[in-house]
């Protein structure tokens, strides 16, 4: 069966002060993750587990991001993270200092089988 994806949620994260964009993007899939709520695996019976989750997150550097620290901010799953150029840095050329701010898209997605998905009469 091929997986599909079951959610897209997005989120913004940053870091003011720091120049830190490990944090930034924590912060960011962490805004993505508190916009939503899977209850289908509890509802449908399903192993939350059994989910597969892909991350993006978007700096300016990302080649100065954690993985593994991202990683780490998803409960459940195989989680794949992949950082990528984008989000914002904002300079205060007065202060001399550099906001970070990053984008994240957290992707979940199943193995379930092709076609329509029906639900069984008994739910």
């Amino acid at each position: 069966m091929p997986l599909k994806r079951i959610i897209l949620e997005m989120g913004t994260g940053n870091d003011l002060y720091g120049e830190d964009y490990t944090k930034a993007c924590k912060r960011a899939v962490q805004d993505a993750l508190h916009h939503s709520s899977l209850t289908l695996f509890r509802s449908l019976g399903l192993e939350r587990d059994a989910m597969v989750v892909d991350v993006t997150v978007a700096v300016q550097q990302p080649d100065q991001v954690d993985i593994e620290e991202i990683a780490a901010q998803i409960p459940f799953g195989t989680v794949n993270v992949k950082a990528v150029f984008g989000g914002l840095n904002v300079v205060d050329d007065e202060a001399g200092t550099v906001s970070v701010i990053a984008s994240a898209g957290v992707a979940a997605k199943l193995d379930l089988p092709d076609g329509p998905f029906v639900l069984p009469k008994t739910l």
